[in-house]
């Protein structure tokens, strides 16, 4: 009997994803734990290894595309001994025909609407007439764009007969047709409407602009998460704010000092440091030592109790490519500084890569956000959910201190904290905040 190969659901959350690629291709001999292919969610790229043994009869989902909906049949595999034409045939008909969406012929959606489900095709293609509707993902659109192909003279291969990107590059390479371009009368006559998907509000913001005078940069899954669970949590979470300058003098001698006694390994690059501490690294270490000291902080919200965490969970914002990701460093409070520096490191090269997997940045029990290296003084940052608490790092910053009586130079950090008060009150905020400064102004209670 055919083995029908679906979406999963790489986290609790997932709904759909993007299947980037295929790694094996149709006839080949699958065994269980091999790596079949990568599936892009909203903040990262994971492997698919296959599940069971066979070989891969059909591949029902190309590569490239877009808005794949979980549990959607993507491949069929032939089980030992199972003809595979047959496996191939059986499988594809065995699964659930998808309820495509029929999209208003009056209201035509344009190329650049939004991310498109492969088992609701037609909700996102352009419809010229009721008879003349060319089902492509929007990848692929974009590549016909760029290249001047006519998408009514490409044969789709993708669901439903839908264009994919391997089309596109077939045509492209076969010397496809190209667009005939639009009579300069045409183009006079009608102005071209803006290639937006409008949402309410959208028709006051675009009289402002000029049309041509913009580009449109269409929102990716990334960015319609940052900005749902963002704005989620501006509109729901009562937050207030509290903020400490911490003179950071011993701080920078005691990181030179470890930095230089760091032990090395030879490499092809020669002899190089085990380790390399970063300022952050004793943000994040002093941020979940203050967490351990003042253990009622060390919270979350539910609707019906507070989550008292036994560790320190902390999450450190990485800025990607137009986005954002917070990598996890579980259980901080255990950890020494040249653990954390290195984690941190690893963490930071796979989240610009888009290969964390969902448990190294969902959940946390709090936050750091660093934009010292960009010489922001001080800001306030918005809280993310399940974390009651972020704790915002502004740049090191030569000042008079007062001293003994005395006024001196000394090197000062601001940082400014955002608290959930339905979980800390003020009180407590200032009680983890001092915590905090403790820790960064005698940075040697870290190491013990």
């Amino acid at each position: 009997m055919p083995i029908n190969i679906t979406m999963p659901a790489l986290s609790p959350t997932m709904e759909e994803g993007n299947l980037a690629k295929w790694l094996v291709k149709e006839g080949d001999q699958i065994k269980s734990g091999d790596v079949i292919a990568e599936i892009e969610t909203d903040k990262a790229t994971m492997e698919v290894e296959a599940v069971d043994e066979g070989t891969l009869a059909k591949i029902v989902v190309p590569a490239g595309t877009e808005g794949v909906k979980v549990n959607t049949l993507i491949a069929v595999l032939a089980a030992e001994g199972e003809d595979v034409q047959a496996a191939a045939a059986g499988g594809a008909a065995s699964a659930p025909a998808p309820k495509a969406e029929a999209a208003p012929a009056a209201q035509p959606v344009p190329a650049a609407a939004a991310p498109v489900a492969a088992a609701a095709p037609v909700a996102a293609a352009p419809v010229k007439s009721d008879a003349n509707r060319v089902f492509a993902s929007p990848l692929a659109r974009r590549l016909a764009k760029e290249a001047g192909l006519d998408l009514s003279v490409v044969s789709g291969t993708g669901p439903h007969g839908r264009v994919v990107k391997s089309d596109i590059e077939k045509t492209i390479a076969s010397g496809g047709a190209k667009a005939a371009p639009a009579p300069a009368a045409a183009a006079s006559a009608a102005a071209p409407a803006p290639a937006l998907a409008k949402g309410a509000g959208d028709d006051a913001v675009l009289k402002l602009f000029e049309q041509g005078s913009y580009e449109v940069l269409p929102h990716d899954g990334m960015r319609k998460t940052i900005a749902s669970r963002l704005l989620e949590s501006h509109q729901t979470v009562p937050s207030y704010f509290v903020s400490m300058d911490c003179e950071i003098d011993a701080l920078l001698k005691l990181r030179a000092d470890i930095n230089k006694s760091a032990p090395t390994v030879k490499t092809e690059k020669g002899e190089v440091p085990t380790f390399k501490l970063s300022v952050n690294d004793f943000i994040i270490k002093a941020m979940a030592l203050a967490l351990r000291d003042v253990p009622a902080a060390n919270a979350s919200w539910t609707s019906t109790a507070r989550l008292l965490h036994k560790h320190s969970d902390v999450g450190v914002a990485v800025a990607i490519p137009d986005g954002l990701i917070t990598p996890i460093i579980r259980k901080a409070e255990q950890k020494t500084l040249s653990v954390i520096s290195n984690e941190m490191k690893d963490l930071a090269k796979r989240a610009r890569d888009k290969k964390l997997k969902p448990d190294e940045y969902q959940g946390g029990t709090t936050a750091v956000s660093n934009l010292g290296m960009f010489g922001v003084s001080n800001f306030t940052s918005i809280i993310n959910p399940p974390h009651a608490s972020i704790v915002s790092i502004g740049a090191g910053i030569e000042k008079p201190v007062v001293k003994n009586g005395e006024i001196k130079i000394g090197t000062v950090m601001t940082a400014t904290f955002a608290f959930d008060h339905r979980v800390i009150d003020g009180a407590l905020g200032a009680e983890l905040a001092s915590a905090f400064k403790r820790y960064i102004e005698s940075p040697m209670g870290m190491l013990v």
